[in-house]
Parts: C-alpha cells; structure tokens; sequence
C-alpha cells in the first residue's frame, strides 16, 4: 500500500470480496531527520495515508523497512546506468526486485496466499500449458504491464492485480463512494526518489565522478560543444544540447553516448531510425520460442508498439527486427513483446 488511490482500492477490494487483508507498505528511505518528502510519492505522509485507508478498510497495516534493498537494487542501478551511458528505467527494477522479490518472502512469512499491488495489469492461468500469462490492463492509458515483463512464473503464481480489469474513472468512483481518504489523491507521476524531477543533480550527488566534462561531437567526429557529464543526456534528446557550432536550420539530437570518450554524439532525427536491437536480461513470460516469432515489441512506456520478428539466442538475449524504423531505440530501457494483449517477455536494450 504506497498510500495512493490504486493500491488502496485494490486493498479494499479485496476486503470487500472476504479475503483476509493485510496492508504492507514501503518504507524507502532514512525518515529519521524528519524529512517529509523523497519526491512523489514514498514519503511519511504516503506512509500515513495507507495507514488511515487500512484503519477505513479494517485491516491490520505494517510498514516495513525496505531502505538497503532499494538503496541496492534500485537507486545504486539508477546511478550506475546514467553514469555508463544509458537510460535506466527504476520502476521495472522496483517492481521485480522489491514488490514480487523482497516483498513475496516478507508475505511467506505472514502465511499469505499472494501478493496483491495497484497495478493495472491482469494475471491468468493458461488452462493447457499450465503457465501463468501476463496481460495488458483493461485502461490504455493505465496499462503497467510493461514495468512488469520480468516477473517469473513463480512472482506470478503470488500475484493479484485487482484494478487491472477496470479503467482508471471506475477506480477513483469506487473510492469515492467507499469514502476512502486518498479518493482524491493526484497520481504521483515522477520517478519516487528524485523529489524534483532533477535526475542530473541526482546522479552527480551519488557519483563523484558523473561531472566529469567531455565534447559533444557529430557523426564526423567534430567538434560542436562541451558537456557537463554524459549522465546530463539520453538518446534522443533535443534540447538542452548546448551546441556552439551546429548547422544552421538543422535540429541535433542525440544519437549515441560514449562514457569511456566522454563524448556526446548529435546528429539529425534521420540517424535515430533504426530496425534492430538486441537486449539482454530476457524473461520469456511464455515459454522460450525455438524459432523466430511475430510479436508488437515496445521500446518505451508511452510508446506505440511496433510489428518485429523476435528471435531468442540464448544465455537470455534476443534480437529484434522491426517492419518498420523505429526513432531513438535507448540502451538501458526496457523492450517489451506483445502478443496481441498478452506479454510474451521482454529485456533490457543492449
């Protein structure tokens, strides 16, 4: 329970169908100094906010202290991925690494049958394999099942997404006409612990060396600028590019980081087009296709599916061949294969 509308409904939902109910929350950080916020969301006040909905619900409530492992698994690999040139995507590290890992072996130890969040996905058991399948939520502009491609068949067999068949309008009415305390709670939209939105600032202060100045170059290796720190871009970026010698009337985005030469690469939005990439880190929700399959492969959260033959090559990697150019493929983020509404698997781009 992180104190917002969804995983509170999901709570209370399943109090109202006769489950036994048991609240957990979160705590991420060192609150000892009477720090109050640590961003969007995850602050002491989020921690209260569960607590009251749990009291509102009538289900016992226990915060736990979950501060090394997300310092470990988390916040560590933010910092580390940003400082070697990519794009890194917490959410999805959170997810598999904390609420289905961690959290699955503290609900073992309350006898619990499953762990349930707020998520908007849907999980179901194939009748004929046997296997459990991810699938999309029911609400496009909700759907989370792309932060959720590495769960295991075994995270799945505990797991219970109880707003993930309805839209998000439904979620807020039901809270309200419970009178839940967080009915009209904003969602929480930034990463948790950058507390204003400065993932730069965030990195330099966690890694001594992140400032470290480099040049922006061209495709040509010349020389148009100077940088701050290569953990200051991602590919794709336009702005804030501080380029002294660009061409004129020619907008430059980035299209490669190398941390190693410290050097930025622009160039035009032609040189982000790309149709392959291959990731690492693969979890096949679905059983590891022995031969190429179709699937609609997302690189980003927002970002519209595109059709790929997909092709597994062992040790959990896989190369992706889309039909069509995709724009700005970012190492460090997630590619996630769709079969219609059902998650195949996904990985992390190389």
């Amino acid at each position: 329970m992180s104190g917002g509308v969804d995983s509170s409904v999901a709570a209370a939902l399943l109090a109202e169908q006769g489950h036994e109910v048991i609240g957990l929350s979160m705590q991420l950080y060192d609150q000892t100094e009477g720090q109050s916020a640590f961003g969007s969301c995850c602050s002491i006040d989020d921690l209260h906010d569960a607590r009251r909905v749990a009291a509102a619900i009538n289900i016992p409530h226990y915060i736990l202290n979950f501060e090394r492992q997300f310092d470990e698994q988390v916040v560590s690999n933010f910092v580390r991925e940003y400082t070697s040139g990519r794009t890194p995507l917490p959410c999805a590290h959170c997810n598999s690494d904390l609420k289905f890992s961690t959290l699955l072996e503290r609900a073992h130890g309350f006898a619990a049958d499953a762990v349930a969040t707020g998520h908007y996905a849907q999980v179901e058991r194939d009748r004929d394999s046997g296997r459990y399948r991810l699938r999309r939520g029911v609400d496009p502009a909700k759907d989370q099942s792309y932060f959720l491609f590495s769960l295991t068949q075994t995270q799945l067999a505990y797991a219970l997404f109880p707003v993930g068949d309805r839209p998000k309008d439904a979620v807020r009415d039901y809270a309200r006409r419970r009178s839940l305390p967080v009915a009209n709670k904003p969602d929480s939209q930034e990463i948790c612990f950058i507390p204003d939105d400065d993932y730069a600032g965030f990195v330099a202060r966690h890694a001594l060396d992140a400032a470290r100045e480099g040049v922006i170059v061209d495709e040509q290796g010349r020389v148009l600028g100077r940088h701050a720190g290569i953990h200051r871009f991602t590919v794709g970026q336009r702005k804030g590019l501080g380029l002294s010698s660009a061409p004129a009337g020619v907008p430059m985005y980035v299209i490669a980081l190398r941390p190693s030469d410290r050097q930025v690469v622009v160039g035009p939005k032609s040189s982000l087009e790309c149709t392959t990439l291959t990731a690492s880190g693969v979890n096949w929700i679905v059983e590891e296709p022995r031969t190429p399959i179709r699937v609609a492969a997302q690189i980003r959260h927002r970002h519209q599916p595109g059709a790929a033959t997909v092709r597994a090559l062992g040790d959990a990697r896989a190369e992706v061949v889309f039909d069509a150019s995709q724009i700005a493929i970012t190492p460090g983020q997630a590619v996630v294969f769709y079969d219609g509404d059902v998650v195949v698997g996904g990985g992390w781009i190389d």
